[in-house]
């Protein structure tokens, strides 16, 4: 029956393999307190279902990560009900945990420019990826990808998976977008700045001759230093490279880039609505937590600058 789960989630909610795997996991999880227990998933009852929260506390797991896999569990029973294989959801009351509020971390706009323009500013040198069989350091064109992947990171607040899958045929220059694919299959289009679209230029003017003679590394976009489509892990791998040259002391990652992108938004007066489009947000609420971000900052300004705040 979890086979059929997963196919299901698969094919009809179409999760990516990463979140597939993590679903696994969630529910290896449960089957550990299940053995230990020596339940069967039939005869589960709510209060066993309680039980598996405080086992997972017990474990170890903060609160957030046990909230995940109730969650998961929960979402598998109710596919268990519909497929008649479950006469009730053991977790449909089971409450989570309190979990505290985390704020996303962003870089201030002074600290984004810096580090989005180093590529470009930067004297000789490149970020070459992993596992490449030279670094390269002569050649300026790993530098124009570098800085290309930096602005389009930036101004369009793409997650890295859909920033790694762009294709050179989901680019529109001329109006200044690009069609990106979401979680769930949900397309939007996205906007490239003035300075991603000269990154772009700069980039693509260099880039013939350079992929693989697959037709999804002719198709790619951003290319590694092989010519396929780059990865994951190599954005990771070039912003790190470049984060250590910028000297700004903090932990980014190319979600930091999305976090900046909807702060500095909001914090020009951007509507929270067109945000939380642009970022393909499905919930509102998943948006608004920029919005205390922003607060936090008004927060640590009146602190040092009001004579009676502290």
């Amino acid at each position: 029956m979890r086979d059929d789960y997963f196919v299901w989630l698969e094919a009809v909610r179409r999760l990516s393999p990463r979140t597939l795997s993590s679903y696994r996991r969630d529910l290896e999880k449960y089957g550990e307190y299940l053995a230990e227990r020596g339940l069967a998933e039939e005869a589960v009852t709510a209060s066993d279902a309680r039980g598996f929260v405080g086992w997972l506390g017990r474990n170890g797991l903060s609160p957030r990560s046990v909230n995940r896999i109730v969650s998961g569990v929960r979402g598998y029973y109710r596919f268990r009900e519909r497929r008649g294989r479950a006469a009730s959801n053991p977790f449909a009351e089971v409450r989570g945990l309190r979990a505290p509020k985390r704020l996303p971390s962003f870089l201030f706009e002074d600290e984004m420019a810096r580090l989005v323009e180093l590529p470009e500013t930067a004297a000789g040198g490149t970020v070459a990826d992993r596992g490449a069989p030279s670094r390269r350091a002569d050649d300026p064109f790993w530098r124009l990808r570098d800085h290309a992947v930096l602005e389009v990171l930036y101004s369009t607040g793409c997650r890295v998976s859909e920033l790694v899958a762009l294709d050179l045929a989901d680019l529109d220059l001329g109006t200044g977008t690009a069609r990106v694919i979401g979680k769930g299959d949900r397309e939007r289009n996205v906007f490239l700045g003035g300075s991603a679209l000269a990154a772009l230029r700069d980039y693509l003017g260099r880039r013939t001759g350079r992929t693989a003679a697959d037709a999804d590394s002719l198709a790619a976009l951003f290319l590694n230093q092989r010519g396929r489509r780059i990865t994951d892990r190599g954005v990771r791998f070039i912003l790190s490279g470049w984060l250590a040259r910028a000297g700004l002391g903090k932990r980014v990652t190319p979600h930091t880039f999305r976090h900046s992108f909807a702060t500095h938004l909001l914090d020009r007066g951007a509507d929270i609505r067109a945000v939380q489009e642009l970022l393909g947000h499905a919930s509102l609420s998943t948006t608004q937590v920029y919005t205390h971000v922003g607060l936090e900052r008004l927060k640590k300004v009146y602190r040092r600058a009001h004579p009676h705040a502290c």
